[in-house]
């Protein structure tokens, strides 16, 4: 459960303090890094399980230790059942959570007892938490959309290359050109630099000579120009965010400073009374307020007893 939800289970009326309190301590961070301890832990015992020789001597101690963690898991979901009752499905890690438990606890189900060290995936959660890896997963999110469309115009490359490669070199070298599928296996191969001259071209330029007119342009445009895109698409999108995020944080506001009393004869009229600004009423104490009402009162009677005075003289 996120940090939200155990604030609307907070504030959610008729709920008993106990279900608050269960919760609270159930989502804590020490119970929480014990949690992600036992989950590092199980996974290392199903790594260790697969080991023939280490269960052999010690296999009775790991399946135990695996069962003591399955056991663990199964109390901490029951405690966030009993604490967040309905909310609790609400959570895309605790259904994932119960459905690994239930593959573990099913009858005849130890093969897929290994995804309960999917559980370890929950340790992703502190990218949420560092500043910078923030930064990072919201850029790589935010970049999707641009992604899709990179990934839309590679597919539409990689058919026509594919085909075109199928009719070229399928009848001579049909064992990496034979197939549609297998050309577009081997163009994958030429795209990731894995082997592609002596493994793949220089070959077919034994039979085909004018073979690398097709190749050379195909690693330009796939590997140093459509993957590129890739990079370049989550680099902007965490520019603009880092711009949005400087812009949105903005300059705090600047008050003017009030306005200086002016001596009412050198200049041969009454100044208007002065004000307090903004600003200034609502950073100083309930103190000052009385003072700053005293002072502007008896500069208001002084301004009218000198505006009789000019008005007479």
């Amino acid at each position: 459960m996120s940090d939200q939800d155990l604030q609307n289970l907070q504030q959610q009326s008729g709920v008993a303090p106990w279900r608050v309190s269960l919760a609270e301590w159930v989502e804590s961070g020490r119970v929480q890094a014990f949690v992600v301890g036992v989950i590092l832990f199980n996974a290392a015992i199903l790594g260790l399980e697969t080991s023939p020789a280490l269960m052999e001597r010690h296999g009775v101690l790991l399946k135990l230790l695996d069962k003591a963690c399955l056991l663990v898991f199964c109390v901490e979901i029951a405690l966030k059942l009993v604490a967040y009752r309905g909310w609790f499905w609400r959570s895309g890690w605790n259904v994932f959570d119960v459905v690994v438990i239930g593959f573990a606890l099913a009858p005849g189900a130890g093969p897929w007892a290994v995804l309960r060290s999917l559980r370890v995936l929950r340790v992703l959660r502190l990218l949420t938490v560092v500043p910078a890896l923030r930064r990072v997963v919201a850029a790589f999110l935010h970049s999707i959309p641009g992604l899709l469309g990179v990934v839309a115009v590679m597919a539409v490359f990689f058919y026509t290359a594919g085909v075109l490669a199928t009719k070229l070199f399928g009848g001579t070298h049909p064992e990496w050109f034979g197939t549609l599928g297998g050309s577009l296996y081997s163009l994958f191969q030429v795209m990731t630099l894995e082997s592609w001259s002596m493994g793949i071209v220089r070959p077919l330029m034994e039979t085909h000579p004018l073979a690398w007119t097709f190749f050379v342009p195909f690693i330009v445009i796939a590997t140093f120009t459509i993957l590129n895109l890739f990079i370049g698409i989550i680099v902007s999108t965490m520019q603009e965010l880092n711009t949005t995020s400087g812009a949105g944080k903005g300059a705090a506001p600047i008050s003017a400073p009030p306005a200086q009393a002016v001596n009412a004869a050198s200049v041969g009229a009454a100044p208007a009374p002065v004000a307090p600004t903004a600003g200034a009423a609502r950073s100083a104490s309930p103190a000052q307020g009385d003072e700053t009402a005293r002072l502007i009162a008896r500069l208001e009677a002084d301004l009218a007893e000198l505006k009789r005075r000019l008005e007479r003289g």
